[in-house]
């Protein structure tokens, strides 16, 4: 909320005003809350009796996202009215052993109904949205209460889902319960993170979780602990609160959530009271974050009518879940919170009281909620009246004992159903997811570029190289064509001169040949003159015979060969004439020359000789022609192959010539690629431009943060100033009590210790504690005391020298009334983590167990024990602590037998063993215990049955914590610590002890193994 105009001093003054009012509510505990409630009941009830005067008119509120419920909340449609139900605890051990206390509660949850009887003949009957009974299981209760509100998460909306009630009524089991061993016992943390990873895709959707915890009005990171005040900041704008210093881890899956929810638990602020032996000493807030991108096609009614103004850009819905387990009201009376206790439960009921108030205003349609007054309101600044869909579970036990608290948690819950939340989706551009989108597009066009350029170039390359070649074969060709034509030319004029001596041979042939036929014709007329002279002699006619016969059998086979080579020359029938026609003549010379027949005859033979010799020459010739002929014409087909070939390597440049007309089209396309490239990446270059000019102005938003928080720090330290001035509360830490009572007999010499410190100062008084006189030590070591019971004191007081101080005091003072109040200084200084680790560092241990071994008084037993215990719930200096003789001083401490004393030692014990466990669970320790070394086990087991009530429960917790090491187990066998955990899971008056003894004998395989043999 703003501040006003009128200075900044009114502002404080009223603030100052506020803050003192809030700590005097605040000395006795939850008691003014419980009355504050009470009334609050009280007056709805005097609203509901009385008549109702005439309403005011409508006040608009301030938050913008808030509206009032103006019907009745029966109205179920309202999706934005917060959601409540009611949970009832079963009864355990306390509340069956009250017999005198009857049940408070009457459930109806088929009408989801409660009532809540005032006595026996009055009851008080109200509504819910759900009513559970105590044997409600796990899943049901998140089916109803959270499951709407997770499938909200994934739609795109925020939610919460919050536990309120009062301490040990169950807000933790039913939200955070891990469920290792049984799944059914899984509590709505596990559940609705299974649901979210079941239902989203891990490729492309993402699920974060912080875990942080409001300890103290601090805000400390469970998951990383050593952030311990996370400051808050808030949108100007949209009024959105984050965490900027908080560890987000992305969730992979189930199992991994597991081992972070543990993480987280064993980090948080716990503490063993009256009503709960692990009672929430923080707020727990469990915060998931659900980053989620959106189909292109979308058909939300919501977003049906923007998507043609977003056009084809990605969206992006973030949505945030919000689990929250409230740490527990308690009244102090019957917590028996004291000491640091008492300052947790002043802190939770503080934030409580300003959540309530935020409610009331916000039900009751206020025009100012006051969200500021508490960090746990800030933080819920959306899940009450803001933009989240918000469920709220309220948890309430039977006993009537805790009738006024579980009044105040039932109105709570019904003034929380009067509030509707304006519910929103958050669905923006997902400008990252295009950017690199983008980059990838352009990445991959860039290499594509280059991969087409390179290739392109090898392409070129090779369409050169074959161009290259072709021109060079073309050259070749050509000189081999214009040889080959040379070289034919010269064979065609060869030719020409051959034919034309052939033609010149063929007519000198056919001269002789027709030479020849007239020779023949001329014997073909003398052998008709000779056919006269036959009858003159029988042997001359039978051997003409005979040589005509031969002769016409030769000439018939000349007949024959002359009409098988009449196709290639004319003249062999005019030889074959010719031939008869000599042989006629022949004949005729036989019949008029017989004396000259021999000679005729031979010749006869010699002319038919010459003849066979020329025509086999002639076919000869005609053969050779021919196979000249076939040469020829292989030439011709040769040629006109080579021509052919010419022509098609015309035909390859007309298509280097079509390549090159390609490779310019390519390098245009190339160069408008570049161009678009080129506007990509000035593109690219407006929208980093962009970018950085919106991280200057969230850098300048985060200064001006800085500033604010700055100016409240400022603010903060007067209110601490102004703390320090207010006198002394009476209920402070229990060893303080003492240095009270002493500093008020000392009064007279130096007043008050505030007083003192005021007007002396701080680093004067340290001095003191270094002077002669023994008297002034005493009063200055009080002193010292009672501020170190301050937390704000104590870092001024180390600063200044006063642990120094202190350690030296007890390293040489021998005045037991110093030994006492410097024990006790140390131990409240103790009480700071910081501290604790200086403390041992300077030797503060071995000093305490000095004076333990020197000193019988109880009273400094006591400020000693309680030191040493202290430092014993720090797991870091254990082994030192074991070192400097501290664990064994604790235990030797019990030889006082000071009940007080003894309670210390079970404590320190206690603190020893719970923090060695949650190291062993961790990883961080392993092996035996170190308590075992000395004896302590032995001493636990003999003390079991203690009187006191809150020792015994310190004995109970150390044996079940010490059982919870397997190492530790052969220790347990021998000196009966089996039986007595047996003992204790069955008799211990803790039902939640009971419980983690019996967790513990079934988790350990040996204990298992042992009385498996004892049963048989």
């Amino acid at each position: 909320m703003a501040t006003t105009s009128s200075g900044l001093r009114p502002a404080l003054r009223g603030e100052r005003q506020r803050i003192s009012q809030q700590q005097q509510g605040l000395v006795h505990g939850g008691n003014s809350l419980t009355r504050s409630l009470n009334n609050g009941q009280n007056s709805l009830r005097s609203k509901d009796t009385t008549k109702p005067l005439p309403s005011p008119p409508p006040r608009r509120s301030v938050t913008p996202n808030s509206r009032s419920l103006s019907r009745d909340f029966d109205d179920d449609n309202d999706p934005g009215r917060v959601r409540v139900a009611v949970r009832l605890r079963p009864r355990n051990a306390e509340d069956l052993s009250e017999a005198d206390f009857a049940d408070c509660v009457e459930l109806h949850p088929e009408l989801k109904r409660l009532k809540l009887r005032k006595n026996n003949w009055n009851s008080e009957s109200y509504r819910f949205d759900e009513v559970f009974t105590e044997t409600a299981s796990q899943k049901r209760v998140y089916e109803v209460v959270a499951k709407p509100v997770v499938e909200s998460v994934l739609s795109g909306y925020n939610g919460t889902v919050m536990a309120y009630g009062q301490t040990g009524t169950g807000k933790t089991f039913t939200l955070g319960k891990l469920g290792k061993v049984d799944a059914s016992e899984r509590g709505i943390m596990v559940r609705a993170v299974e649901d979210i990873v079941a239902n989203i895709s891990l490729a492309s959707d993402t699920v974060e979780v912080s875990y942080l915890q409001l300890y103290m009005e601090y805000i400390q990171d469970l998951l990383a602990p050593e952030k311990t005040n996370i400051p808050i900041n808030e949108d100007p704008k949209t009024g959105e609160v984050s965490l900027p210093g908080a560890v987000t881890v992305k969730v992979r899956d189930l199992d991994h959530f597991l081992q972070l929810l543990q993480i987280g638990e064993a980090n948080r602020h716990a503490a063993n009271t009256k009503l709960n032996t692990e009672s929430s000493r923080s707020h727990a807030i469990l915060m998931v974050y659900i980053r989620r991108s959106v189909p292109e096609i979308v058909e939300d009614d919501i977003n049906s009518q923007n998507m043609k103004a977003k056009g084809n850009f990605p969206l992006v819905r973030k949505s945030k879940l919000l689990i929250v387990d409230l740490a527990g009201s308690e009244r102090l009376d019957k917590s028996g919170s004291e000491g640091i206790l008492l300052e947790e439960a002043k802190f939770i009921n503080l934030s409580l009281t300003s959540l309530g108030k935020c409610i009331n205003a916000l039900a009751e349609n206020s025009p100012h909620v006051p969200t500021r007054d508490s960090k746990l309101t800030r933080l819920l600044r959306d899940s009450f009246g803001g933009s989240a869909r918000t469920s709220l579970i309220i948890t309430i036990g039977p006993s009537s004992r805790h009738h006024a608290e579980t009044t105040s948690t039932i109105m709570f819950g019904q003034r929380a159903m009067k509030i509707v939340n304006m519910v929103k989706l958050k669905e923006e551009f997902d400008y990252e997811s295009l950017c690199r989108k983008l980059e990838t597009q352009v990445d991959h066009l860039t290499a594509e570029i280059d991969r087409e350029q390179k290739l392109r170039e090898k392409e070129k390359y090779d369409l050169q190289k074959q161009l290259q070649d072709c021109h060079d074969s073309l050259n070749e060709t050509r000189k081999n064509l214009v040889t080959k034509s040379e070289f034919l030319e010269k064979e065609n004029t060869r030719l020409e001169l051959d034919l034309k001596e052939i033609l010149a041979e063929f007519n000198c042939q056919r001269d002789q040949n027709s030479l020849l036929q007239d020779k023949i014709a001329d014997l073909e007329m003398s052998l008709k003159q000779n056919k006269q002279h036959q009858l003159e002699s029988s042997t001359y006619q039978k051997v003409l015979a005979d040589t005509t016969q031969m002769y016409e059998k030769k000439i018939a086979e000349l007949i024959k060969q002359l009409e098988v080579e009449r196709a290639n020359s004319g003249s062999v029938q005019e030889q074959l004439d010719a031939m008869k026609k000599l042989s006629g003549d022949h004949q005729k010379l036989i019949q008029q020359h017989e004396m000259e027949k021999s000679k005729y005859q031979k010749a006869l033979a010699d002319t038919t000789q010459m003849y066979e010799k020329k025509l086999m020459e002639l076919t000869k010739q005609s053969e050779d022609e021919h196979t000249r002929f076939e040469g020829a014409q292989e030439q011709l087909d040769l040629a006109n192959m080579l021509l052919t070939d010419y022509q098609n390597s015309m035909q390859g440049q007309e298509e280097a010539s079509e390549l090159r007309l390609k490779l310019e089209e390519m390098y245009r396309l190339h160069e408008s690629t570049v161009y678009e490239l080129q506007s990509l990446k000035a593109e690219l270059k407006d929208q980093i431009q962009e970018k950085e000019a919106i991280c200057e102005k969230l850098n300048d938003v985060q200064e001006k943060l800085s500033a604010e928080e700055k100016r409240r720090k400022t603010i903060e330290q007067e209110l601490i100033n102004l703390k320090k001035c207010t006198p002394e509360c009476d209920k402070d830490f229990e060893d303080k009590k003492s240095y009270m009572k002493e500093n008020t007999r000392g009064t007279s010499a130096f007043g008050t210790s505030a007083s003192f410190n005021k007007s002396v100062g701080l680093q004067k008084i340290i001095q003191l504690l270094t002077s002669e006189d023994s008297d002034v030590q005493i009063h200055a070591v009080k002193v010292i005391a009672n501020l170190a019971a301050e937390d704000a004191n104590q870092e001024t007081i180390v600063e200044e020298g006063g642990l120094d101080a202190l350690l030296t005091m007890l390293r040489s003072s021998q005045n037991a009334t110093i030994l006492r109040v410097a024990s006790g200084a140390i131990a409240n200084l103790a009480m700071n983590e910081m501290n604790q680790g200086l403390i041992v560092s300077k030797g503060g241990a071995q000093l305490l167990a000095k004076t333990a071994s020197e000193t019988d008084d109880p009273q400094t037993l006591r400020m000693v024990a309680g030191a040493l215990a202290n430092l014993c719930g720090n797991e870091k200096l254990h082994a030192m602590l074991k070192e400097d003789g501290g664990i064994k001083a604790l235990l030797g401490m019990v030889r006082s037998g000071n009940s007080d004393v003894v309670a210390q030692v079970a404590r320190g014990l206690a603190n020893f063993a719970k923090c060695e466990s949650r190291a062993i669970v961790k990883g961080h320790h392993k092996g035996r215990s170190l308590l075992m070394e000395d004896c302590a086990l032995e001493w636990l087991i003999a003390n079991c049955n203690i009187a006191s009530a809150s020792t015994r429960r310190h004995v109970e917790l150390a044996l079940c914590h010490l059982a919870q090491n397997e190492d530790n187990a052969k220790d347990f066998l021998p000196s009966g610590g089996l039986q007595e955990l047996q003992r204790i899971s069955m008799e211990s008056s803790r039902e939640d002890i009971r419980d983690l003894a019996k967790k513990m004998l079934k988790s350990n395989t040996v204990f298992q193994s042992d009385m498996h043999l004892g049963w048989h």
